[in-house]
């Protein structure tokens, strides 16, 4: 017996407007379709004296910690970093496309599944380029330390909504950097090629993402989502938000830049004032939007 999960709620893709949305996304992905097996020419390294991430988006940017790293440290954590940010990615990557795979051709998914297949397509072209990125230039990926949010027994409609809302908490945080580091001339052409390319397919997840959680947040305010259930909704959105951007401070990264008590550094820097601006610059376009449509409260 198949363990997908099912809704009682009609398919959102009912709206004419979400279909013709979907059909411009599909065509878009198809047009700007590449085969990342012979996109990429892999150079035998990278310059270990050259910046992996940029400096701005390091996680001790705008604190004191990073005043007191050497050159060779801050180089040393802008790799690692890179190293980290990429993992963070596969480990995301992986966990989307199981809970997207689970949804395609399922009831309450007919309208969308067709562009499902775009988008774990290029997902899985995603989840590859990183981890070859990773593995050819540390020779690991950073294991998944991302902390666990508990779960609770959820009606169906509720669960299909924060599957798709921590798949757009997540693209939407990976874009904002993917936007910076393909700028960034001072990184190496294969890293900016890499985010260059992935944001090219995110603003379209995104894009499809954003309307998704809407239509799906619509229909459970229809439904009649009570007020206990739409605060809890809320809290659980609200701290998947925070659990993953503490995601990036890893006391593993600050060890292999050669930087000293890793575990204190990184409970300094998620309290530190720059840090916590740094993180509503990252945000600010997810929880305008969250906020919009009441799945945040104002103020949040």
């Amino acid at each position: 017996m198949s363990d997908a999960p099912t809704s009682e709620a009609p398919d959102p893709g009912d709206a004419a407007e979400f279909r013709a949305l979907l059909d411009r996304l599909s065509d878009k992905a198809t047009a700007d379709y590449y085969n990342p097996y012979t996109t990429f020419d892999w150079p035998k390294s990278i310059p270990t004296d050259d910046f992996w991430m940029s400096p701005e988006l390091l996680t001790v940017h705008g604190t004191e910690a990073m005043e007191t790293l050497t050159p060779e440290q801050l180089r040393a954590l802008s790799r690692w970093e890179s190293i980290h940010f990429y993992s963070l990615n596969v480990h995301g990557i992986r966990e989307l496309l199981i809970e997207v795979m689970r949804r395609i051709h399922t009831p309450g998914f007919e309208t969308p599944s067709e562009f499902f297949h775009h988008f774990v397509g290029e997902e899985n072209d995603h989840m590859w380029f990183f981890a070859t990125f990773c593995l050819t230039y540390a020779g690991r990926i950073y294991p998944d330390k991302k902390l666990r949010l508990p779960e609770t027994p959820r009606d169906p409609a509720v669960e299909n909504f924060l599957v798709f809302v921590r798949i757009l908490v997540f693209e939407q945080i990976v874009d904002h950097y993917n936007v910076r580091l393909a700028a960034d001339e001072r990184l190496h052409p294969t890293i900016r090629h890499i985010n260059r390319l992935h944001h090219q397919d995110e603003s379209r997840h995104i894009a499809f993402g954003r309307r998704l959680v809407e239509l799906l947040w619509e229909r459970l305010v229809a439904a009649g989502m009570d007020e206990r259930t739409r605060r809890a909704t809320g809290a659980y959105v609200d701290r998947y938000i925070t659990t993953s951007m503490e995601s990036f401070y890893s006391p593993a990264v600050y060890r292999d830049a050669g930087i000293p008590d890793g575990y204190a550094l990184r409970q300094r820097l998620l309290t530190h004032p720059a840090r916590r601006a740094a993180h509503a610059r990252v945000l600010h376009k997810t929880t305008d939007f969250l906020t919009r449509i009441g799945v945040l409260d104002a103020g949040k």
